[in-house]
Order: C-alpha cells, then sequence, then structure tokens
C-alpha cells in the first residue's frame, strides 16, 4: 500500500469521480441556458395576442429560505380562453398581487411570456 506507484484506490478514483461530477453541473448548467434561449427565441416568434379570459388560479411557489439563506418565489397564474383551453403563465409579483381569481378581462401574450390582463370585472366582494 505505500511502495512507489503503488497508490491506494481512492487516490486513483477519486480523479475520475471529480471529473464526472464537474462535466454533470456543467452540463445541467449549460442544458437550462440552451433551454432558456431557446424559449426566449420560440416566444419572439410567436404574435402577440389579446383574448377574451378569465383568471381561474393562482399560485407562488417559493424555494429556499431555510436557515441564513434567502429565498425565490416564483408567481403563476392560470388562465381560461373563451375556447375552454387553459394557460399557465409566470408573472411578477405586483402583477400577481393585482389578481383575483374568477377576474375577466383581456389577456395579452406572446407564446409562455405574459405581457398583462386588463381586468373588465373584478369578482364580487362581500359587503360588510
Amino acid at each position: 500500500m505505500g511502495g512507489f506507484g503503488d497508490e491506494p484506490f481512492f487516490f486513483s478514483v477519486f480523479p475520475v469521480f471529480f471529473i464526472v461530477i464537474f462535466a454533470i453541473v456543467i452540463g445541467v448548467f449549460l442544458f437550462t441556458i440552451v433551454k432558456g434561449i431557446g424559449e426566449w427565441s420560440s416566444n419572439n416568434k410567436q404574435p402577440r395576442l389579446t383574448v377574451k379570459a378569465v383568471v381561474v388560479s393562482k399560485r407562488a411557489e417559493v424555494s429556499g429560505g431555510s436557515g441564513d439563506s434567502s429565498s425565490s418565489t416564483w408567481y403563476y397564474a392560470t388562465f381560461e380562453v373563451e375556447s375552454g383551453d387553459r394557460m399557465e403563465l409566470a408573472l411578477n409579483g405586483q402583477e400577481y398581487g393585482l389578481l383575483a381569481e374568477g377576474d375577466t378581462g383581456e389577456l395579452a401574450f406572446q407564446g409562455t411570456r405574459y405581457l398583462g390582463f386588463s381586468r373588465t370585472k373584478a369578482i364580487a366582494s362581500p359587503t360588510i
């Protein structure tokens, strides 16, 4: 176990293990970038549409935030258009806060990119 050129098993496997893990991390990173650029490009090729829609649901997705780490929040709204089709679009927190389930109006979008929602009728609020 200690002779010249006779190294322990760990030291002969570690470089290969390190390179494989490094390659996987870089591969995932590059895949994410390419996928994002592809979606951005695809959205840019789509027409900008404005259709009548109803806000069916809203959801927020939070990741991180344990201990001293920061958290990230992504906001989504599901819209139902006149044809009955539904689409979930990502939007920023301010837009998310302005929408309420049941709102009707005109949804503007381009591919999977949310452009805005103009409310024509808000849900009835209870009177006090």
